[in-house]
């Protein structure tokens, strides 16, 4: 009880001093417990929709996915007779059974032809109003469509684009482009998680999406009452043939739910990945706090094991304030973390998804789990110095105070650290000298997890070099004040690597991903250069096969000397060796693609793969199935026939653009695919005449206007949006690595505040001998710069060669330009200069506020 009572006197003591370190424990615990949150609620929030969506028992067309999605690669859902309906209500235990017709492979537009799909990855949805849809939504003005001429919209797309009733609304598919006026808008009862849903009638949904009518992609079933649903599927099943899918209610929710668990869990993993880096570097601020705390309390320590406390009840104090710490931070990093969960739906809102406050979900296992987390790591954090506290012996209470040195401790910690960071560079260079890029993995992996554990160990026998070095260019301008400052840098090497490391976690992360991303582009950009030898590349951002309406408007525009089609589907292979190989990809063009792409062979022309019946395969496919020029290779289209291909070329498989391809031309794959299961293209290829180009980009865009979905791009284009892409993603990963440097940067504004009361009386004494008040506070200041430059040099460095081995194992794959991102590492290495003066703003503030006689009196 004596030892609780201290240690709730020295926490409340001491709060301010405490209290930085609660903000690093409760932005940690925030994160962590806002993630879980935020998945939670977006599972929910889908399990809601799936539930109120599904029918009792849904029949699904052959080819149709577990989610019953009709993504297809000839662009038309897959379909059934609409004789199967009539089959089906004949099926005991069926109270009703409606058909339905849907499909996500469309595109719609406004009057303007701008897209009216949702800009943050959720499908549109195209489909005839029935009366599973009615269950779910309200017609809230308007009417349902009732003819060819007409068509509903959910009432959030149409809030979101402005549209009225009479807007006209162009339906690009497969099969072309029809065009409707708004006849009504339907409000979501359930959560809309941001799908842009429009109905048609069914005869026009039929016609529009598939080509004519008579057909459908699911009959919903109602169960009638006394039947469950898995004895209505089972009697329908026994009325249909196999060539249907057929799922109860629950199978139906349960697979989407899986598809978007997939996702969520690697959101939520991804996320709670960069909450313990947060985590890790708050380690640094908690340990640095309670080292300071200790050695400023060495008197008081004393003391107290002069008149009879034990090592063990002193121990026992400390952790007990870090115990008082972590369930302070902890609990309100779970009510911040609920708040920030609030914000990212507000976020997610913002970029098209809805999710409804109602929808949120708190398990209980959140706040346990953010709890024990805060809690614990704030105390093994605290473990070291509690240790430390407990050696002070009673003579040290007639000592001025100040932390025991322990000499042989440091000697130690200087050689586990050399060995460590050692073992780490080894690997590192294991992984450079690699073969293939799974085994070079593994030696990266452990490469950078010893090397920053040496850096973090060793980082007080660097600080007392990297500081001075860092000092001659930076701080001696400055002149004594600049010495000073260094001085007070050097005073404790301990404490500077342990605020130097924290910030070095965060920037070595930095540095590495944006010397990994730099390379990514450079590596393309080369191969661009090097290998695409046409002028114009037009393709869908969101994944959208190319129409053939589309295609024959590419063709129409002028001055271009040709078009190349390009198309990929799976197929089953029998190679020479005897193997058959499920669901392969094979991609098949037109000839001029060989000019298109100047694929590197090994083997033969490329160009003689498009002769008829022939293929290319890849150089480690041939390695891996003996195959060689002249190989017959057994190809079973999906959708298709069989085919009996002649490999007339193998490519390498050291490229990064179409890297592992298998090529055949189109009118090969047509001989086997008939015409109405033909893949759509995915990308389409076009050339300019001589001279041409700037004539010939202009047409091609103004021929593919009606088409808002496709992007046409010449070269530049083309590497200016791969740029793009890495750069959104890196920037992403920047802003969740934020909170580590934000944490960091606590740790370092901690030290700072935590040295001024430690050095209070000195402080004192210089004001005394003459030292202003402006001169004290840029002291202060010059030190944390050098802190904090300390830190960016080691983390910078540290990242880098984390980076440059990264790439060997990209190069591989093919990506063989390594590109150091030096604009980048210079400005966030003079960011962090910028960071070391925010930092010092506040303790530079109250060390110049100091009266000077009470701290001379201080003891």
């Amino acid at each position: 009880m004596t030892v609780m009572k201290t240690s709730m006197r020295n926490f409340f003591a001491h709060k301010g001093r405490m209290a930085l370190s609660a903000v690093a424990v409760l932005l940690s615990v925030a994160f962590v417990c806002g993630t879980l949150v935020f998945t939670d609620t977006m599972n929910t929030t889908f399990d809601k929709l799936f539930a109120a969506t599904s029918s009792d028992v849904q029949v699904s067309a052959k080819g149709a996915s577990d989610t019953g999605e009709t993504q297809a690669d000839n662009g038309k859902p897959p379909v059934m007779p609409a004789s199967v309906l009539g089959e089906v209500r004949k099926a005991e235990g069926v109270k009703s059974a409606e058909g339905t017709v849907f499909s996500t492979s469309v595109t719609v537009v406004d009057a303007d032809k701008d897209s009216l799909s949702p800009s943050g990855g959720a499908p549109t949805i195209v489909g005839n109003w029935n009366a599973n849809d009615a269950r779910t939504m309200k017609i809230s003005s308007g009417n349902a469509p009732r003819g060819p001429d007409q068509i509903m919209v959910d009432a959030d797309t149409a809030d979101k684009h402005h549209l009225k009733l009479g807007d006209e609304i162009g339906v690009i598919t497969a099969v072309g482009t029809h065009r409707a006026k708004v006849s009504g808008f339907a409000e979501f009862e359930v959560t809309n998680p941001g799908a842009a849903i429009f109905y048609l009638d069914t005869k026009t949904a039929q016609k529009v999406l598939v080509g004519g009518t008579g057909v459908y992609t699911n009959v919903n079933v109602t169960a009638a009452s006394g039947f469950s649903d898995a004895q209505v599927k089972k009697n329908v099943t026994a009325a249909l043939d196999s060539g249907h899918q057929i799922q109860t209610a629950k199978e139906v929710a349960d697979a989407n739910a899986e598809d978007v668990g997939e996702f969520m869990g690697v959101m939520k993993y991804a996320m709670l990945g960069f909450a313990g880096i947060a985590f890790l570097v708050g380690i640094f601020l908690i340990i640095n706090t309670f080292s300071m705390l200790v050695a400023q309390r060495t008197r008081e320590i004393g003391l107290m094991r002069a008149v009879g406390s034990s090592r063990r009840q002193v121990n026992r104090s400390v952790l007990a304030e870090a115990l008082l710490l972590g369930v302070f931070g902890s609990v309100l990093g779970v009510g911040a973390g609920v708040g920030l969960a609030v914000g990212l739906m507000k976020l997610m809102g913002a970029t098209g998804m809805n999710l409804s406050t109602d929808d949120l979900t708190v398990a209980w296992t959140t706040p346990v789990v953010g709890l024990l987390l805060g809690v614990v790591v704030t105390v093994l954090a605290a473990y070291l110095p509690a240790r430390r506290a407990g050696k002070v012996s009673p003579m040290a209470a007639l000592r001025d105070s100040g932390a025991p040195v322990d000499a042989k401790s440091g000697v130690i910690r200087a050689v586990l650290g050399l060995v460590l960071t050692g073992a780490g560079g080894y690997g590192l260079y294991l992984a450079s000298q690699a073969d293939k890029a799974s085994e070079g993995s593994m030696w990266l992996g452990g490469g950078v997890v010893l090397s920053l554990i040496g850096f973090v160990v060793i980082g007080p026998l660097l600080a007392s070099g990297v500081v001075r070095v860092l000092s001659a260019v930076v701080l001696r301008i400055f002149g004594p004040v600049g010495r000073m400052a260094e001085r007070n840098a050097l005073r404790n090497p301990r404490r500077t690597g342990a605020t130097g490391a924290a910030l070095m976690i965060g920037l070595a992360l930095v540095a590495c991903l944006s010397v990994v991303g730099s390379s990514m582009v450079a590596s393309a950009t080369d191969q661009l250069d090097k290998t695409v030898g046409t002028d114009f590349i037009i393709q869908s951002d969101s994944g959208q096969l190319i129409t053939p309406q589309a295609v024959q408007a590419a063709r129409t525009a002028e001055d271009l000397k040709g078009v190349t089609e390009y198309k990929w589907t799976e197929a089953d292979f029998t190679t020479p060796d005897g193997k058959t190989l499920k669901k392969t990809a094979i991609t098949a063009a037109d000839p001029s693609y060989a000019t298109d792409l100047n694929t590197e062979t090994v083997a033969g022309n490329l160009k003689d793969a498009y002769r008829p019946d022939s293929m290319s395969v890849h150089e480690e496919f041939a390695k891996a199935h003996g195959i060689s020029l002249g190989s017959k290779i057994s190809v079973a289209f999906k959708d298709g026939s069989t085919a009996r291909l002649t490999v007339r070329a193998i490519t390498s498989s050291e490229v990064v653009i179409d890297q592992g391809a298998m090529y055949t031309s189109i009118d090969t794959m047509a001989k086997y695919v008939p015409a109405d299961k033909m893949p759509l293209d995915t990308m389409l290829f076009a050339s300019a005449k001589d001279g041409q180009e700037a004539a010939a980009y202009k047409s091609l865009k103004a021929a593919l206007d009606d088409y808002p979905q496709y992007k046409v791009r010449d070269q530049t284009d083309y590497k200016e949006a791969l740029k793009d892409q890495i750069g959104q993603l890196l920037n992403m990963i920047y802003g969740l690595l934020a909170l580590a440097i934000i944490v960091a940067i606590l740790g370092v504004v901690n030290t700072l505040a935590l040295s001024v009361v430690e050095r209070t009386r000195e402080i004192g004494l210089m004001r005394a001998i003459g030292l202003s008040r402006r001169q004290l506070r840029r002291m202060i200041r010059l030190e944390s710069v050098v802190i904090a430059l300390f830190g960016a040099l080691l983390g910078l460095g540290l990242g880098m060669g984390w980076g440059a081995t990264a790439q060997q194992l990209l190069a591989l794959e093919g990506m063989k330009v390594l590109e150091i991102p030096w604009p980048t590492i210079i400005g966030v290495f003079l960011g962090s200069a910028f960071v070391g003066l925010f930092a010092a703003l506040v303790p530079a503030f109250r060390a110049g506020r100091m009266n000077v006689l009470n701290a001379i009196a201080t003891e």
